[in-house]
């Protein structure tokens, strides 16, 4: 009798010591899950209702099958926790903010099963997007293409991209006899090219880099103190490069320094005008001359034209398609077009410019393709009355002091105007891919 109420006392006493707390650990464990996942499910609700359900670049898809519901793709993400892109519905991983993923794919290295892939596009939003292998060549043999051209626009990627594009054409280089024939024409001085340059540099190829514009490419163009990174980079030559909320004005001295201390030598304000395939491998014709190469890098961006209204008075002076500096529009009456993260960022920029007048026009009934800190930022101008928005509208005609809106139901209101900002993103360079033979394809949520 006595040897049992010993056992039994320690058996309580096992109770008490181990058992008791698991599972208080464990209930707290459930409480906290389901509070998250009922965060998540609300989240994604919000997202569905504003108009951000739709991803704008490449995102991930999660398989429900295989995702054993860790959370790690959640951690890993660094848009988190300022932008809820991802989290946990029944036990599973979930796109919750599609329209905030801009596609660092950090998640699909941290899942441990494998249950995410990268995608472009959705059911309901096509992106046109050239046909690259892994190795970063298209359809056409010997013609290369990285960072936003090929879908990747986070300029971290783009630089990844330009190092690893390089390395395989590096591979495939023979030795020439024809001392004109360079290895290798880099077309593009953006993130993509610049780090695609130093890495050429880097392996004694024979090598141009052709920018039509200036160094940095579309970055260059960006508004001023305009934030574009906010993580570390590798860059050929130099390594890694811990940014943190660098400006467009920090990450463009940075680069040129870099181009000072390296050597590396561009071609700036050089066109590419076509592309021919030859025996040797690639004739190239620009604006100012002609080259012969064995491969050719494309690193020259998405935007190609900018996308026009298409309307009576767009070519009239006050018509421009980027916005560089807020001041110079001080004292005016000015009319921003377009819903994306450009469009929201030159309309607040402008409207924190004294004595200004603005008007963000935007066809849609939402902002979903922009960032979640740009709609803040925007919701906050309007609110203080310096920003005016006229959502569903769209541009009739420009005049000289003044611009003609279609607000709807037949509605048009006209604007007294001083300047206009198509903010509309750029036309895809496809005839000048089609000419040279790369296939371009429409993605509906697929790699």
């Amino acid at each position: 009798m006595k040897r049992s109420w010993r056992r039994l006392r320690a058996v309580n006493a096992t109770w008490i010591i181990y058992i008791l707390p698991m599972l208080g650990i464990w209930a707290w464990y459930l409480h906290k899950r389901r509070a998250a996942e009922r965060h998540s499910l609300a989240a994604k609700k919000d997202a569905e209702s504003a108009g951000l359900a739709e991803p704008v670049s490449l995102h991930p898809i999660i398989d429900p099958a295989i995702c054993v519901g860790c959370g790690s793709c959640v951690r890993a993400c660094p848009e988190q926790p300022e932008h809820m892109v991802l989290g946990l519905i029944n036990g599973k991983a979930n796109l919750i903010t599609a329209g905030d993923c801009i596609g660092h794919g950090a998640c699909r290295a941290a899942c441990p099963v494998g249950a995410i892939s990268l995608v472009f596009g959705s059911e309901k939003r096509g992106v046109d997007i050239p046909t690259v292998s892994p190795d970063f060549e298209s359809s056409v043999p010997g013609i290369f293409i990285a960072g936003e051209l090929g879908g990747m626009g986070l300029i971290r990627n783009a630089l990844e991209q330009g190092r690893r594009a390089v390395e395989h054409i590096s591979e495939r280089i023979v030795k020439n006899s024809d001392p004109s024939v360079l290895d290798l024409i880099i077309v593009g001085a953006g993130p993509a090219g610049f780090s695609a340059s130093l890495m050429a540099m880097s392996k004694h190829m024979k090598f141009v880099t052709l920018e039509q514009d200036s160094l940095g490419g579309a970055v260059f163009q960006y508004p001023r103190g305009k934030v574009v990174m906010t993580a570390p980079a590798d860059l050929p030559m130099v390594g890694k490069v811990k940014f943190r909320s660098t400006s467009k004005e920090e990450l463009l001295a940075f680069w040129q320094e870099v181009e000072r201390m390296t050597g590396v030598q561009i071609r700036y304000k050089e066109r590419v005008e076509n592309i021919a395939r030859t025996p040797a491998g690639f004739f190239v014709r620009t604006s100012k001359g002609e080259l012969r190469a064995q491969h050719v890098l494309l690193a020259i961006g998405r935007r190609g034209t900018p996308r026009k209204l298409g309307v009576e008075g767009e070519g009239l002076p006050k018509v421009v398609y980027r916005l560089i500096d807020a001041e110079q529009y001080r004292g005016k009456r000015v009319l921003v077009v377009g819903g994306g993260d450009s469009a929201l960022e030159a309309a607040t920029s402008i409207a924190d410019v004294p004595e200004t007048q603005v008007t963000l026009s935007y066809r849609g009934d939402g902002f979903s393709r922009a960032k979640a800190k740009n709609r803040d930022r925007l919701q906050q101008a309007t609110a203080s009355g310096r920003l005016r928005q006229l959502l569903k509208s769209n541009v009739l005609r420009i005049e000289p002091d003044a611009v003609v809106m279609d607000c709807g139901g037949g509605n048009q209101e006209r604007l007294p105007n001083d300047a206009v900002i198509v903010s509309a993103g750029g036309v895809l360079p496809t005839a000048f891919l089609e000419t040279i033979g790369i296939n371009v394809e429409t993605k509906h949520g697929t790699a």
